[in-house]
């Protein structure tokens, strides 16, 4: 078991290298590296969480490292990397020996550069001999909310200036709460079925969702034949609010990687979606989507900015229009740590700014009567509700459609915003357009 635990570490400290040194994206890291391991589902679920956890943690960790390591500017990039995994096990992971994690890290360390493993190992006994450092210390405020529950300042300032300091800290907790495994029923006749093969419960948000605490679903038959597909349930609701009634001329401006996309072209039986992205790569992960699930027939992919649409297409082209808008991702956090270090992810009116003009050249390619669903995985209202409020005062031949749900605690000014606390999904946002003249 020793030994298979060290190839985990050594393969987890590589693909953090990756992410830490390279800026590489945890989650394309870790599949890669994984895709071409022979690990067994326990090495494989070893290194997942030391990755993940590292990763999610970081602030947490080199605060933490800062009261043992004089200099860290003066070790190798590797070298602390290792000691952030290291640290992670020993603060976070209850079912690992302290006093294994640091014999692996000295062998680790062994391996890389012969007499590190003395440095690794003086302090790591030493973190292991007096405890950790506790953040309840610190003084301001921020800071101390940013460490305990590694965020950067900048987000703890947004989300409690939004949502007040209570529900803040909860919205802080529940990031570190696993992500559940969430898919779609693409054939609702056959859900029973599926829930009782999958042993997964129903979704609170999405009729056409089921979820699970944890599993694979890619890799079984039922993906594979196109029954279901990997979607979080809280972007499930998005397809549905458009009110497809299968002959319409669809537009999906910002459509990769698809989802979206066979979900709204599900509904239709003469019509079309026209999925855009920028590039050729994402275009391509719209077309396999669209090929498993049956639906090829359905969706055209064109290589467009979603700014040109109106110069590309003309006035009346779409019966409904998807604006799946590009954004800071911040509700995507619990399953994609790194988007928080992403400081471009703080400027929040260059975002505004980008959402705003794809809605302002997309609208103008709508017929008459129709509708614009303008969605986000964000919570921050800069991106969600002030670009409503905007493109309203903007274009007064559009009136807001309000939006409903069972659960009325995602329902916000006829807009639905789900924070990541409520139900253990994705944070999402979602609002409507109608063309009145």
């Amino acid at each position: 078991m020793e030994s298979k635990q060290k190839r985990a570490r050594e393969l987890a400290l590589e693909i953090l290298e990756e992410v830490f040194e390279e800026g590489a994206y945890s989650n394309i890291a870790l599949n890669k590296a994984l895709k071409q391991s022979a690990f067994s589902s326990a090495d494989r679920s070893l290194v997942t969480e030391l990755v993940y956890g590292t990763v999610a943690r970081k602030i947490s960790l080199e605060w933490q490292l800062a009261h043992w390591v004089e200099d860290r500017d003066k070790l190798d990039a590797w070298l602390y990397i290792l000691l952030e995994l290291s640290l992670y096990q020993m603060l976070y992971l209850d079912k690992i020996p302290q006093h294994a994690v640091v014999n692996e890290a000295v062998e680790i360390a062994k391996g890389r550069k012969r007499g590190s493993e003395k440095y690794v190992n003086a302090i790591l006994r030493k973190i292991e001999r007096e405890g950790a450092a506790d953040p309840a210390t610190i003084n301001r405020k921020n800071k101390r909310y940013s460490v305990q529950y590694s965020l950067p300042v900048w987000l703890v300032k947004v989300l409690i200036d939004e949502y007040g300091e209570e529900r803040a800290a909860v919205i802080f907790a529940s990031l570190f709460e696993r992500n559940k495994a969430s898919i779609r029923v693409t054939d609702l006749a056959r859900k029973e079925e599926v829930k009782a093969v999958l042993g997964a419960d129903d979704s609170l948000l999405a009729p056409s969702a089921l979820v699970k605490k944890q599993g694979h679903f890619a890799g079984h038959e039922f993906f594979e034949k196109g029954l279901i597909t990997i979607q979080d349930e809280s972007s499930q609701l998005v397809a549905p609010t458009l009110q497809i009634e299968g002959h319409e001329q669809i537009l999906d401006a910002c459509s990769a990687p698809g989802g979206k996309a066979v979900h709204m072209a599900s509904y239709l039986t003469t019509g079309q979606i026209t999925a855009l992205d920028l590039y050729d790569h994402k275009l391509d992960l719209i077309r396999q989507n669209a090929d498993r699930l049956g639906l090829a027939d359905k969706i055209t992919t064109q290589k467009l900015d979603a700014t040109k649409v109106f110069e590309t297409f003309g006035p009346d082209a779409f019966d409904k229009i998807l604006v799946d808008a590009p954004c800071s991702g911040i509700g995507l956090i619990r399953r994609k740590p790194d988007i928080k270090y992403n400081k471009e992810n703080a400027d929040f009116q260059s975002l505004q700014k980008i959402q705003l003009d794809i809605l302002d050249s997309v609208c103008q390619s709508l017929c008459k009567g129709g509708i614009i669903t303008y969605s986000t995985c964000t919570i921050v209202s800069a991106e969600n509700f002030e670009v409503v409020k905007q493109f309203l005062e903007r274009h007064p031949n559009f009136e807001q459609v309000r939006l409903e749900h069972e659960r009325e605690d995602i329902v916000k000014d006829g807009c639905i915003l789900i924070t990541p606390e409520l139900y253990g999904s994705d944070g999402f946002f979602i609002s409507q357009f109608r063309k009145i003249s």
